[in-house]
């Protein structure tokens, strides 16, 4: 019998359209099964899983996603019917609150926020929920090189390293990728000995990820459609680039962005994003983390957002957000070719207004 996985997926979008959906992935087939709907949930934009699979954290932001400060919340998994309890929340002191991770010992979750351009950290309580934040750091600076985009500081992310030593949370708005040691059991964070690590000019950096090797991290540039390649050294931190490839065929010269990036538990595969072209760049990952296009293929939807793949790294899903309207807003399976990394589209896509972040239980 074909694995099965319990998968959340964010709406993001207000009142009755917010929500956090629960299905059913039978890894087999591609086939999704709508199990459950936590509504009344505002915003739920990016959720993040406890490493015992009890709990999962979302951001919220009530009513207004730039202008209104948003919310760490934390919710109980009660069952494998996807039914979420929730235990609470505590403020983000930002606006646009964008990204949450929890480290690898359960005992302290990070956020970021964009449009305020700050990041925090919280220490979770013996029953899940969250404390009261307990570090706080505003970025400053600005790029400017694209003027629009990069007029402030924008924390995109804050990504833990698999050791649960660091925290790194790329900044669109300065084209760095800022550094932080974390002390989990006490959930604070501080400056690294490497504060930041630049990125291309005007590139806008978004997502970062490590190499299941843990050697080797990436960085996808949201402004220039682009993948950054670092060496990471876990003793210090310390990341030092060693390529940028592009996201986009060479003849496409339109409007994108990229969203989001991931890597198979294998380590041989890296995808990425692009909204607007709609697409998901494939690459190969060499012995020295270097990236080769292999193909870049249609999301099947409208804005191609965010991605997860199973343990087993049989299965891709996307979740195309469709900024615009909800015609093409929707949920994707494709079936990942273990000898090359090519996706291939199965099951039939679910529609979903809105959907931004996936988390395969």
């Amino acid at each position: 019998m074909a694995d099965k996985h319990l998968v959340f997926v964010t709406a993001f979008a207000t009142g009755d359209d917010g929500a956090i959906h629960a299905f059913r992935l039978d890894a087999g087939s591609g086939a999704l099964e709508p199990l459950h709907r936590t509504g009344d949930l505002d915003n739920a934009f990016f959720i993040a899983l406890s490493p015992d699979r009890k709990y999962l954290y979302a951001t919220l932001s009530n009513g207004s996603f730039d202008d209104v400060e948003g919310h760490a919340a934390a919710f109980e998994i009660v069952d494998d019917s996807g039914e979420l309890k929730e235990l609470n929340r505590q403020s983000s002191k930002g606006l646009a609150t964008c990204y949450i991770q929890v480290d690898p010992t359960g005992k302290a979750v990070v956020i970021a926020n964009y449009t305020s351009g700050n990041v925090a950290s919280y220490p979770v309580q013996t029953d899940g929920a969250l404390g009261e934040m307990e570090s706080f750091f505003r970025h400053e600076g600005a790029s400017l090189v694209d003027a629009a985009r990069q007029e402030a500081a924008h924390a995109h992310c804050a990504e833990i390293s698999p050791d649960g030593n660091y925290m790194y949370s790329c900044d669109l708005g300065t084209d760095q990728i800022r550094c932080y040691r974390l002390d989990a059991a006490t959930a604070t964070l501080t400056p690294s000995l490497q504060p930041y690590v630049r990125t291309v000019g005007g590139g806008g950096p978004r997502h970062f990820t490590f190499h299941p090797n843990g050697r080797f991290a990436y960085a996808n540039n949201e402004l220039e459609n682009s993948v950054n390649v670092f060496s990471y050294c876990a003793d210090t931190g310390i990341l030092i680039e060693r390529q940028v490839i592009s996201s986009l065929p060479d003849d496409f010269d339109g409007e994108s962005y990229t969203a989001d990036i991931k890597i198979s538990p294998c380590g041989s595969w890296l995808y990425c994003t692009n909204r607007l072209h709609d697409s998901i760049a494939v690459y190969s990952i060499g012995e020295d983390g270097c990236l080769t296009l292999v193909e870049i293929v249609s999301g099947r939807g409208n804005y191609t957002q965010n991605l997860a793949i199973t343990p087993d790294g049989g299965i891709l899903l996307a979740a195309n957000i469709d900024s615009e309207n909800y015609g093409g807003a929707n949920l994707v399976a494709f079936r990942i070719d273990g000898d090359t990394g090519r996706l291939t589209a199965v099951g039939e896509a679910i529609p979903l207004p809105h959907p931004s972040c996936i988390m395969i239980v």
